[in-house]
């Protein structure tokens, strides 16, 4: 483990290389402070010694790499919608949409994440189960139940409509 010493001396040699390595990679702030953290921590955890600044540099850079492409490839980062897009949604869709949207919003949380999810997003009940941490059939019963709660707000025979 290296000591708190050599942390700073190295986040302050490397700090804007790693962070223009993570934002080229990312094109995202937030990400790129998130990862340059777990960069960093894993430098302090480092318990082989560098042979030379070289290494040490070249160590990180990699390391940066690394980390970021597994950021990209994780199952949150794929699976991640922002809510400005929501709100561009909200805003862009005509009135209809525009209703059909806030009622699935003024849903109870268990089922409007279900029924977001899936008619919103394209999830199948197996893959919804496994984000929010319930059976594949409970997400059947939640879809279900928020349809019909979604019928009556909105005075129809189904969603579709």
């Amino acid at each position: 483990m290296q000591s708190e010493a050599e942390v700073n001396r190295a986040v302050e040699k490397y700090a804007d290389m790693v962070q223009r390595i993570c934002f080229y990679h990312l094109k995202n702030r937030a990400d790129t402070e998130d990862v340059f953290q777990n960069v960093f921590l894993k430098y302090m955890l480092q318990e082989e010694p560098f042979q030379s600044e070289e290494h040490e540099k070249a160590w990180l850079a990699r390391v940066a790499i690394n980390a970021c492409r597994d950021y990209l490839k994780s199952f949150f980062r794929r699976k991640m919608v922002p809510l400005e897009a929501v709100s561009e949604l909200g805003e862009q869709a005509d009135d209809g949409c525009r209703e059909v949207l806030e009622a699935v919003l003024s849903l109870p949380k268990r089922y409007k994440d279900a029924i977001y999810l899936h008619y919103f997003e394209g999830y199948t009940a197996a893959e919804i189960g496994q984000i929010i941490g319930k059976k594949e059939n409970t997400v059947y019963s939640l879809l279900s139940r928020g349809r019909e709660l979604l019928r009556r707000e909105l005075g129809g025979d189904g969603i579709g409509e």
